[in-house]
This record gives C-alpha cells, structure tokens and sequence, in this order.
C-alpha cells in the first residue's frame, strides 16, 4: 500500500474517498482515531492509502479533481 494523501481536512478526505470508490479504486483511511488522543482539534493528518497498482489511476483522478 502506498499513501495517496495525507490531510486533517476530514471533509476533502471523505470525497476523495467517494471519488475513489466510485472509480473503483479501494481507499483506507488510517490514523482517523488519534482524535481520541489528540482532543479533536485536528492536530494530526490522516494518511489515505490505497493499493500500488492504483496508483496511476487514482493520481489521474486527484489531479483531474484539481487536488
């Protein structure tokens, strides 16, 4: 698996996991319950993962989206 974003904007990152999904492309959010350590004040980035071999394809889309 390779990290396709690192973000603490929740919000970008539940559509660019929607934008994935419907392109086919399986997605991971990691790191999304340090909140409980941190306090929620979004201090920490989450990492989106996705497989290697979708890596074109889903580097296309995110640029295509204009991220």
């Amino acid at each position: 698996m390779i990290e396709l974003l690192r973000s603490n904007d929740m919000v970008m990152l539940s559509w660019v996991e929607a934008l994935l999904r419907d392109a086919g492309i399986e997605s991971v959010l990691l790191d999304q319950h340090i909140s409980v350590l941190e306090g929620s004040i979004g201090a920490f980035n989450r990492r989106l993962m996705i497989l290697d071999e979708d890596e074109t394809e889903a580097r296309a889309l995110l640029a295509d989206a204009g991220i």
